[in-house]
């Protein structure tokens, strides 16, 4: 996915930006950059992320950076931010987000303006990042390019954009990604995450709307360009992505997992002896369960995090499964004879959950039941940048339905539908594959009322396949 987070101070704001951006970092595992207008020109530097902390790469650097004013990224996808020269003026860009239509937008500007050119990246990839900000320098100005870019991007594109005199930041047309700015004594950030804040001694102070654009300086913040009318927040960053300090449209991520789970309790009835929660976006889900059901909770196994990668990054299934396995410490003494029932964020591709359940019955635990915090996943998101599926049929409930019918069905529909005989058949399909004693899927109406808000503002795409 991404995070960005942009600092404008009447001093140094570099300290600032180094952990602000840092706390973005479970957003993305590819690249790590900040850069920093120093009073003359730009400081930038960009970083692999991959095997090592955000923190442990530029650490060194910071002695070396100075100004009042930043932007950082953290990226699943290409380095940045990227500094640009234009008619508009020098400035850093940072984005959020997935462009569907890139290799159709490039085409386009090639046939109008013959004498640009796109760097490419790995495997013939054009650097989004870089085609947003030709869009942008096509137009008369940051707040016109910025809204020509809203109009032709297919998918999503939050955009930090730093100049010399201050920060643009632009939630994406539909709000499918939060955009947040905070304020302290002489000084504004803007940031994905709101949780940054508290930390930096920052409060909230605004939340962009779906489209929306805001000029930061020192001194406060202008909106020169109002929402639009239309949301679609995705749900997914309360059910997992989203860190439990932050909170969106006014919804905490961790009070809705408590919510969540106790949703889910409430529509379950198993003789179990222990709640635990897969961690770590599991656990606030399997609070709420255990609060509502009055079952103990407990810590059965332990998330070795301090050398381990999450298990649906590394691109080859041998290195998916080697870090499922390795990164979960069992605790014998809490799962030899129990019955255990774990609740996760959503079982995706199922590595993690097979490799679990075996260490648990390794361990000697008598029963192992299932429960996701949101429904099955049959759709692959098509307008962020997920990196927990590279093709729709990596998703176990796809592999599932194709056991079940044979082929890919011509509709979706009933298997979607937790009321429907295919449902039911997928569920135990998938519960068998993967070695369940018994597994229930969150239903997505008691999902979006632990989220809380206008559910028609609330992206579910990959669950019913709904579009806007």
């Amino acid at each position: 996915m991404g995070g960005i987070f942009g600092v404008v101070s009447n001093e140094d704001c570099v300290m600032d930006l180094y952990f602000g951006t840092d706390y973005h970092s479970h957003l993305g595992t590819s690249r790590g950059g900040m850069a920093v207008w120093n009073g003359s020109s730009f400081t930038r530097s960009i970083h692999s992320i991959e095997n090592s902390q955000f923190r442990s790469k530029f650490e060194d650097e910071l002695k070396n950076i100075k100004g009042r004013l930043g932007i950082g990224s953290i990226s699943d996808t290409e380095p940045q931010p990227l500094t640009v020269r234009s008619h508009l003026g020098q400035y850093a860009i940072a984005t959020v987000g997935r462009i569907n239509n890139i290799n159709e937008i490039a085409a386009n500007a090639f046939d109008e303006h013959k004498n640009i050119h796109l760097l490419e990246m790995q495997k013939e990839a054009i650097n989004a990042t870089e085609m947003v900000s030709v869009i942008i320098d096509h137009e008369s100005s940051f707040k016109e390019g910025i809204l020509k870019a809203q109009d032709m991007i297919e998918g999503s594109c939050s955009i930090l954009i730093l100049t010399p005199k201050g920060i643009y930041a632009s939630r994406d047309r539909y709000g499918r990604t939060p955009l947040i700015i905070g304020s302290k004594k002489g000084a504004y950030s803007v940031a994905f995450e709101s949780g940054t804040f508290p930390n930096l001694g920052y409060k909230t102070k605004y939340e962009l709307g779906p489209g929306e654009i805001a000029f930061l300086n020192a001194e406060g913040y202008e909106v020169i360009s109002p929402p639009r009318g239309k949301m679609k927040i995705c749900a997914f960053l309360w059910v997992y992505y989203g860190y439990p300090s932050s909170t969106y449209e006014g919804m905490n991520v961790e009070v809705m997992r408590y919510r969540n789970g106790a949703l889910m309790a409430k529509n379950d009835n198993v003789d179990i002896d222990m709640v635990g929660g897969i961690p770590d976006s599991g656990v606030g889900h399997a609070i709420g369960y255990s609060n509502e059901s009055k079952v103990p909770y407990g810590r059965p196994f332990i998330k070795y995090s301090p050398t381990w990668s999450r298990s649906f990054m590394p691109q080859d299934q041998i290195t998916r499964n080697l870090v499922a396995r390795m990164k979960l410490m069992p605790i014998p003494e809490l799962v030899s004879g129990k019955k255990l029932l774990f609740c996760d964020d959503s079982i995706v591709r199922g590595t993690q959950m097979s490799e679990t359940v075996d260490l648990l019955y390794r361990a000697n635990a008598k029963q192992v039941h299932i429960r996701s915090s949101c429904p099955p996943l049959v759709f692959g998101c098509k307008y962020l940048n997920f990196s927990r599926s590279r093709s729709v049929m990596d998703l176990v409930a796809r592999r599932a339905i194709k056991d079940i019918e044979g082929k890919e069905p011509e509709s979706y529909d009933e298997y979607c539908d937790p009321k429907s005989e295919k449902y039911t058949q997928m569920v135990e399909c998938i519960s068998k594959k993967l070695n369940f004693s018994t597994l229930k899927y969150q239903n997505i109406d008691d999902m979006l009322e632990a989220i809380g808000i206008d559910r028609c503002k609330v992206c579910t795409y990959c669950w019913n396949g709904k579009e806007e």
